[in-house]
């Protein structure tokens, strides 16, 4: 080996290893998803990742910037694809819908990822104790559901659903029917147990679809006397 080779080995072994954001993230939100916020620890997030705390500390703040980092990684890696699949042009309400649930259903269940939803499951499995985190989830949570009525608003608007549906009540149930699945891969379904979900679902669309806003006591006379 030349003197100049030599020279190259020893300032190559010398160099840091840089830290790579995205795969840290990527590491980080595998830990928060599969354990809960709680249960990672610092020193596990310094394992997976392969950072120092002190690196950790000076990209992220502290453990909280680093789950609500995590959270918005989330959000850019899955939640949106599932945003992206309920406004792709072509297709009927029905069958947006249940491309939606199919592909959550493959999600929740996809053996390279733990099971479930992040948001959901990590919610589940929070203290009362941490607020900021708590308020950090619920917003994410609080997502799922707006990105659904959005969607049921915009075909109301375009008359593939009754003006009498009630969008806000529809996106709620739907929303639940999400977290129920999330809870059911969570406890070991396959994904064809969630499509059994998906197609009860389906057969009931119709229905659902058609559901009119709950009126109070006082609407339904007027109505009934008109």
């Amino acid at each position: 080996m030349s003197d100049h080779q030599g020279a190259c080995v020893k300032k190559g072994r010398g160099r840091p290893k840089q830290f790579d954001r995205e795969t840290a993230l990527d590491q980080a939100l595998q830990l928060f998803w599969r354990h809960g916020y709680e249960a990672t620890s610092l020193a596990d997030l310094v394992e997976a990742t392969g950072a120092k705390a002190p690196t950790l500390y000076a990209e992220f703040g502290n453990k909280e910037g680093l789950f609500r980092a995590a959270a918005e990684r989330y959000v850019t890696k899955f939640a949106e694809k599932g945003k992206a699949l309920l406004a792709r042009p072509g297709l009927s309400v029905t069958q947006a819908i249940e491309d939606f649930y199919r592909a959550a259903a493959a999600m929740f269940t996809d053996k390279s990822l733990p099971s479930g939803c992040f948001i959901i499951c990590t919610s589940a499995a929070l203290a009362a104790s941490s607020d900021e985190v708590a308020q950090i989830l619920r917003s994410r949570h609080h997502l799922q559901e707006h990105t659904l009525l959005d969607f049921l608003l915009t075909r109301q608007q375009q008359g593939e659903l009754p003006a009498s549906t009630d969008c806000a009540g529809l996106a709620k149930y739907l929303a639940c029917t999400l977290q129920g699945m999330s809870v059911q891969a969570r406890d070991g379904a396959s994904e064809d147990d969630l499509n059994g979900i998906v197609s009860t679902l389906m057969a009931v669309w119709p229905t659902l679809s058609q559901t009119c806003r709950h009126m109070s006591g006082a609407q339904a006379a007027t109505v009934e006397h008109a």
